[in-house]
């Protein structure tokens, strides 16, 4: 066997091994999370988390670099008119077990579902008032589509998988590495959700 022929074998039994484990983890149910962009340094935050965005009911923005620099990060679109609107609050109870620990939430209200409100006022009431909601929300912007906010666009790249509807969880990984998804029914504070955060947690601080 010649030089390029044994490329050209290690090759083939790299693609076969790739289909192997995709196969095996799409029989399992789990959704493969497909690597993203890492950074190395805790003084560098990801490149989808590069740039500021419009605070929710405000003239101010949030600097999505500062947030998320050297943390796990949980994105999850939102709506206020939806049957899901009550996983505000465990959204919330989840934020204040784990914010002390180098993880935040960013909250993307948003109306690609048709349920939530024209008026940033009324999405901000049911946020802030009706589920005391105090961890960082963005203006209201799509998150499906070409129209898609910049890490909305990002998070779906690297995980495989776009929103299929309102509270899709997304976890990322500090350092980029990983992007995992969950679908709206699984609750944020349900064991399939906390396990993934304490594990990137425990890696992160290797």
């Amino acid at each position: 066997m010649n030089t390029e022929q044994g490329f050209a074998l290690k090759a083939m039994l790299l693609t076969l091994a790739i289909i192997a484990v995709t196969s095996i983890a799409a029989a399992s149910g789990v959704r493969a999370a497909a690597p993203t962009t890492t950074v190395s340094s805790t003084d560098a935050c990801l490149p989808q988390f590069q740039h500021e965005m419009r605070a929710l009911h405000s003239k101010d923005s949030h600097n999505l670099c500062e947030l998320t620099r050297g943390k796990v990060v949980m994105v999850v679109n939102t709506a206020s008119q939806c049957g899901y609107t009550g996983q505000f609050a465990d959204l919330e109870a989840l934020y204040q077990d784990y914010k002390d620990k180098d993880f935040v939430i960013l909250g993307f209200p948003s109306d690609s579902f048709k349920q939530e409100h024209a008026d940033e006022e009324k999405t901000a009431s049911v946020c802030f008032v009706n589920f005391g909601v105090t961890f960082p929300m963005m203006a209201t912007t799509p998150v499906t589509g070409s129209d898609a906010n910049s890490v909305f666009q990002a998070v779906t790249a690297a995980s495989g998988e776009a929103p299929k509807w309102n509270f899709h969880k997304y976890i990322v990984a500090a350092d980029g590495s990983e992007v995992q998804s969950f679908p709206s029914k699984v609750i944020p504070t349900d064991r399939a959700i906390t396990d993934v955060i304490d594990s990137y947690l425990a890696t992160a601080a290797k």
